[in-house]
């Protein structure tokens, strides 16, 4: 079976890259963190959340380039896939590309998530399924809508290490996207994203945890570094790895940095043995059921 043969440990890399308004300096400053997590022996590499653009709704039209749809072979990588699929072929790496703003063929932009297998091929893409729209007065007003289209699928996908489900950032939030990803057997839940400094240091890590604690999974969120630029937005950092146990393993502040941890693939199943909630639901009483 599947499970006699899955690797025991996973070595995860986790790219707190420092992003600017020039687009190519982005692309190589991705590549060269990717270079350098393949170097220390990832296996998993996983970049932050729009880490070719600057994060404004003003900018994601400008930097959108398409991803093409999956298994679709007429459909071409643009520069930041061109790059991903190379390097992920290069390092025979599972490579996670963070989130770059996505133009569709009928002209709509997604933030979307593109996921490389070490062939280099694209095997899954998410498009940010809850768009970033808040106002919290005289701290944060974001409006995503103003220019994205927000996704409509769950996105999971098959590695020899286990499932592995993807949200971007404010999907972090929303527990039942979680939970149907747990229900189609993710034991990863990685979350490209960048929070501000309002809502980063009180949620970034306390959402992480209690996803990790709910589904009994790996968390892994991922951050751009903070900005220098004053002009910019502020994204918290804090890159961060939690077991299954809800426990951080590693993590790091707001500058540029790779998060590394070997992941004990082992600890899934001993926490769901161990704390058994998944089978004790009471599904007489409630259902989380997929649209």
């Amino acid at each position: 079976s599947m499970s006699s043969k899955k690797p025991k440990s996973l070595n995860v890399a986790l790219c707190q890259i420092p992003v600017g308004s020039d687009k190519s300096i982005n692309i190589k400053m991705a590549r060269k963190y990717i270079q350098k997590a393949v170097s220390n022996g990832a296996q998993l590499v996983i970049l932050p959340e729009i880490w070719n653009s600057p994060y404004a709704t003003s900018a994601f039209p400008k930097y959108a380039e398409s991803i093409p749809d999956i298994g679709n072979k007429n459909d071409k990588n643009e520069e930041s896939c061109i790059m991903l699929a190379e390097e992920a072929r290069k390092g025979n790496i599972w490579l996670i590309g963070g989130s770059i703003p996505e133009r569709s063929k009928n002209n709509e932009v997604f933030n979307t998530c593109p996921v490389f297998n070490p062939q280099g091929e694209l095997i899954a893409k998410h498009r940010k399924v809850h768009l970033f729209d808040i106002n919290v007065p005289g701290k944060i007003t974001f409006f995503e809508s103003e220019t994205l289209t927000a996704g409509n699928k769950v996105t999971i996908f098959d590695t020899p290490f286990g499932k592995i489900g993807i949200g971007i950032c404010y999907d972090m939030r929303f527990n039942q996207l979680s939970g149907l990803m747990r229900d189609e057997g993710a034991s990863i839940l990685v979350y490209p994203g960048a929070f501000n400094l309002t809502t980063g240091p009180l949620h970034w890590e306390a959402i992480a945890r209690t996803r990790a604690i709910d589904h009994q999974c790996f968390v892994l969120p991922v951050s751009p570094a903070r900005s220098t630029d004053e002009a910019s937005y502020k994204a918290w950092g804090h890159s961060t790895v939690i077991d299954p146990w809800g426990k951080v393993i590693a993590t790091t502040e707001h500058q540029p940095d790779i998060v590394y941890a070997t992941l004990d693939l082992s600890a899934v199943d001993e926490v769901r043995n161990n704390i058994p909630v998944f089978q004790q639901q009471r599904r007489d009483l409630y259902t989380l059921t997929q649209k």
